[in-house]
C-alpha cells in the first residue's frame, strides 16, 4: 500500500510548481504517477499521461489528437509575437497538410543513402574534436563535444558560414526554453529576441543563397538541404515565412535532441561503470546502446496534444478541446513495457522506446541523431576508455528538455 507521503506527492504534482529535486531526478515521481494516477487531471485542467500504452495510442491517433498549437500558443506567447510566429509555423506543431508538405521537402536529407554519404564527415568532425580535447587532457562534454557536433552538422545543412555558427546554440536554447511548462517574463523575452535575431539572419542568408543558386554557384553538398527547401518539389514550395521558420526548427530539432542524447548517454555510462566497460569491450553494441540512452534518459521528456474528437484513453474519456501532456520520460521507464526499467542495459532488446515519438509526427531526423550519437560515443570510448568525471556536472534545470549545461571529464 502506498504511504501518505507518496500519495501526497501524487496529489500535489503540478508542472507549474516543480522543485529542484524533481528536475534533477523526475523518475521517482513518474513511477508514483504511473502507479497511482496514470491519467492525471492536472490543476490547470489538462491531462498528464504516464503509461507507455496510453502514449503510444495517442501518438498513433492523429485523427482525434492534434499537434497544431495555434490555440494554446496564442495566450502563452501573445498573438503575432516572434515565438508565436515561429512555433505555429514549424513542422512539429502543425498537422497535415502543412506538416506533410514540409516533411516531404526535408525527407531527402535523412534517407539512408544521404546519411551514408555523410558518415565520413561525421567521423572526421568527431576525430578533430577529440584531438583538441586530447591536447587539454579532457573536455566539457557539452560545450566541447555534445553540442558542438550537431551545431556543425546543422550548420552544414543550412550552409551557415563557420564564423557564424557560434550564434546557433544560444538561439536554440532560448527558443526551446520558451516551451517549458512555466514561461517566465525573462525566458519569454529571451525567446522572442532569439527568434527575431535568427529570422533577420536567415532572411539575409536565404536571399544570398537564392542569388547563388540563380548564378549556379551551388554544388550538390550537405548545404544543398537549404537549396532543396528553397527549390521545393514538383512545383510545390514553402512560403518565405514557412522557409525561415522551418530552418529555425531544423536547428532546434537537430541540435537539442542530439546534444542531450550524447551528453546524457556519456553521463549514464559513468553512473553504470559495468555497462561502460561492456560497451568499451564490445563496440558492436553501439546501436543498442544508443537506443538505451534514448530510453533511459530521453532528451525530450514531454509532448503535447489537443483533443479534437471525443475519445477514451486509459479508461478516461477526453472531450474535444482537452489538452494532453504525454510524459515520454515516464513511458520509457514503464515496467509493463521494459523489464527492470531503471537499469541501464546497453544490450537491451527489444527496445521500442518513444524518445522520437511515433506515428506521422515521429522525429524526421531520428536517423541522423542516431548516427551522430553512435559515432560520438564509439570514438570517445575507443580513444579514451578511461575517461572520468571531474568537477561538478550542471543539469539544465528543465522539465521538457532533459540534459546538462556543463559536464567536465578528464582523460586518464
Amino acid at each position: 500500500m502506498p504511504g501518505q507521503e507518496e500519495l501526497g506527492r501524487v496529489s500535489r504534482f503540478d508542472l507549474r510548481a516543480l522543485d529542484r529535486d524533481f528536475l534533477d531526478n523526475p523518475y521517482p515521481v513518474y513511477h508514483l504517477l504511473r502507479q497511482h494516477d496514470p491519467v492525471r487531471h492536472m490543476p490547470d485542467g489538462s491531462w498528464f499521461l504516464t503509461r507507455y500504452d496510453d502514449l503510444h495510442a495517442v501518438y498513433r491517433d492523429n485523427r482525434r489528437f492534434s499537434s497544431d498549437k495555434k490555440i494554446e500558443f496564442g495566450p502563452k506567447y501573445g498573438e503575432g509575437t516572434p515565438l508565436h510566429r515561429h512555433h505555429t509555423t514549424s513542422l512539429v506543431f502543425n498537422d497535415p497538410p502543412l506538416h506533410t508538405r514540409v516533411r516531404r521537402l526535408l525527407a531527402p536529407a535523412f534517407t539512408p543513402r544521404a546519411l551514408k554519404l555523410l558518415e565520413h564527415r561525421f567521423v572526421d568532425l568527431v576525430a578533430r574534436m577529440l584531438d583538441r580535447a586530447a591536447q587539454q587532457g579532457g573536455m566539457d562534454v557539452i560545450a566541447d563535444f555534445a553540442s558542438a557536433l550537431p551545431v556543425e552538422i546543422v550548420g552544414d545543412m543550412l550552409a551557415v558560414p563557420h564564423e557564424d555558427r557560434h550564434l546557433l546554440r544560444d538561439w536554440s536554447l532560448a527558443i526551446l526554453g520558451a516551451l517549458e511548462p512555466v514561461l517566465t517574463p525573462e525566458r519569454a523575452e529571451q525567446g522572442h529576441r532569439a527568434v527575431r535575431e535568427f529570422e533577420t539572419y536567415l532572411e539575409r542568408h536565404i536571399a544570398d543563397w537564392e542569388t547563388r543558386m540563380d548564378a549556379r554557384e551551388v554544388e550538390d553538398a550537405y548545404g544543398d538541404v537549404l537549396a532543396g527547401l528553397i527549390r521545393g518539389e514538383n512545383g510545390e514550395k514553402l512560403t518565405s515565412a514557412e522557409l525561415v521558420q522551418n530552418c529555425i526548427f531544423l536547428l532546434n530539432a537537430g541540435h537539442e535532441t542530439t546534444t542531450n542524447l550524447i551528453g546524457n548517454g556519456i553521463a549514464a555510462l559513468l553512473d553504470w561503470p559495468d555497462e561502460k566497460r561492456r560497451l568499451t569491450d564490445d563496440p558492436g553494441l553501439i546501436k543498442t546502446a544508443i537506443e538505451e540512452f534514448l530510453r533511459f534518459e530521453s532528451s525530450n521528456q514531454l509532448g503535447n496534444r489537443r483533443v479534437v474528437e471525443r475519445v477514451e484513453i486509459g479508461g478516461v474519456t477526453f472531450e474535444p478541446g482537452a489538452l494532453v501532456t504525454l510524459c515520454i520520460g515516464a513511458a520509457n521507464r514503464d515496467p509493463a513495457q521494459f523489464p527492470d526499467p531503471d537499469r541501464l542495459d546497453v544490450g537491451r532488446t527489444p527496445n521500442r522506446h518513444l524518445a522520437f515519438g511515433a506515428g506521422i509526427h515521429a522525429c524526421a531526423g531520428m536517423s541522423l541523431a542516431r548516427l551522430e550519437g553512435q559515432i560520438a560515443v564509439q570514438q570517445l570510448l575507443a580513444r579514451f576508455p578511461g575517461f572520468r568525471a571531474t568537477g561538478k556536472a550542471v543539469r539544465g534545470g528543465r522539465a521538457r528538455f532533459r540534459g546538462y549545461l556543463s559536464f567536465p571529464v578528464e582523460f586518464s
